[in-house]
């Protein structure tokens, strides 16, 4: 007799928040022995949208969903961005985990979110529920032991170390200003760059130093936050966290400052953009080298209509789209996509397809990131109708490639 009882979804209230970190840090096995990062932890959830996965009064799995504005081509939409998301052992392979994005979705319906993003801690899983990798970063490290080389004039506007507690009213209104030029980057509350960004311990390196914000120019016209690491046989380590800069020139001016601060030779960056600036104007490139490449924010279209009709198009197309959906009936069939740069419509159609592709790849494409030519390519699209993966190509197009560095 099997006397398992079904498995519930629900919210899980303020009061026990202290048991859903439970529940993640089993399941992450995780111990955090700082009491800053257990209250970042606390306040996380306290902000999200808390998802359960009950047997009985047994918490067997969470899904939390930060109340994210994600920058899309040409606006922003409600994005709510997943975290904690984990299952007990003892219930894997039970559907806990498709009840709780399945509930998720159901919500972002009601609430009017078209997408939904998340940062995967394994990417084999998000997959099969129509997440695509929206944005890659790149690790990118400097040897610092001698003076960076540059092909344009750094900016020589004065360089200004500023106390961390001012960066949101310093930096906060720069990087909203700049926020919309680059898909995929979330709105930076107040409490976000305190939390995230400011905190004096570092989460995953209790060595490196507390962050360092430096800007140029005032009016800011760039910035860079990093912190910082000594060596113990050799010269110390920069690591830089976020860098922003109206012109190569702002941002030359910020890469030399980072890679002249005395007592370190090497200066790494984690998630930068593909396409930064620094890798073509660096006047080196075996002192300026990408060491990684790596899927970054996946995003997941929960209402294909609404997201695409929501950004903007470079260039004119119509086609049809035989879109696959498994998790989202509502997005799956033939539709046929008519967009230009003075809007889009989105509508079903019993036309025959010009292209067939899985939301996920739909998804990898939406922010610009991703090719729909190089999804046929690789044999992940269908094309039915020569030069429709072209078209799609040119009005997905954006000036920048879409990146974001902030996890959650």
């Amino acid at each position: 007799m099997n006397s398992r009882t079904a498995v519930q979804f629900r919210e899980i209230p303020e009061t026990e928040i202290e048991r859903a970190l439970a529940h993640a840090y089993l399941v992450f096995h995780e111990v955090p022995d700082e009491d800053d990062i257990r209250k970042h932890h606390h306040d996380v959830l306290r902000r999200s949208l808390r998802l359960g996965a009950y047997e009985g009064d047994e918490l067997v799995g969470l899904l939390a969903a930060l109340p994210f504005e994600l920058s899309v081509p040409g606006g922003e939409l409600a994005c709510p961005g997943l975290s904690f998301v984990s299952v007990a052992p003892t219930h894997r392979r039970r559907g806990v985990l498709s009840g709780l994005i399945g509930e998720l979705y159901r919500r972002c319906a009601e609430r009017g979110a078209p997408v939904a993003a998340l940062w995967a801690s394994e990417a084999s899983i998000y997959g099969r529920f129509g997440f695509g990798p929206g944005t890659h970063g790149a690790t990118v490290e400097i040897d610092s032991r001698r003076p960076l080389a540059l092909r344009v004039e750094p900016d020589e506007r004065p360089l200004r170390l500023i106390d961390p507690a001012k960066a949101p009213d310093v930096l906060g209104p720069y990087y909203a200003r700049t926020r919309a030029a680059r898909a995929g980057r979330i709105a930076r509350s107040e409490s976000w760059w305190r939390d995230a960004w400011m905190s004096e311990k570092d989460e995953d390196d209790s060595d490196m130093s507390p962050p360092r914000v430096v800007t140029l120019g005032e009016p800011v016209a760039g910035y860079a936050i990093y912190r910082t690491k000594s060596g113990d046989d050799a010269p110390g380590l920069v690591r830089l966290d976020d860098l922003e800069a109206d012109s190569p020139q702002a941002a030359a001016a910020l890469w030399r400052y980072l890679a002249s601060i005395d007592l370190t030779g090497t200066v790494r960056a984690w998630g930068r953009p593909v396409d930064d600036p620094l890798l073509l104007f660096a006047g080196d490139r075996d002192q300026v080298r990408v060491t990684s490449e790596f899927p970054a924010l996946w995003v997941r279209l929960v209402d294909v209509r609404a997201a695409l009709e929501a950004r903007a198009w470079a260039a004119p197309v119509d086609l049809v789209l035989d879109v696959r959906d498994e998790t989202v009936p509502a997005n799956a069939g033939r539709h046929r996509l008519t967009a230009s740069p003075e809007g889009c419509a989105y509508a079903p159609t019993e036309d025959a397809a010009d292209l067939a592709l899985d939301v996920r790849d739909l998804a990898s494409c939406y922010l610009g990131g991703t090719r729909p030519t190089d999804l046929v390519a690789a044999g992940v699209a269908t094309e039915h109708t020569p030069g429709a993966a072209a078209s799609l190509d040119a009005a997905l197009r954006t000036a920048l490639l879409p990146h974001t560095v902030d996890e959650f």
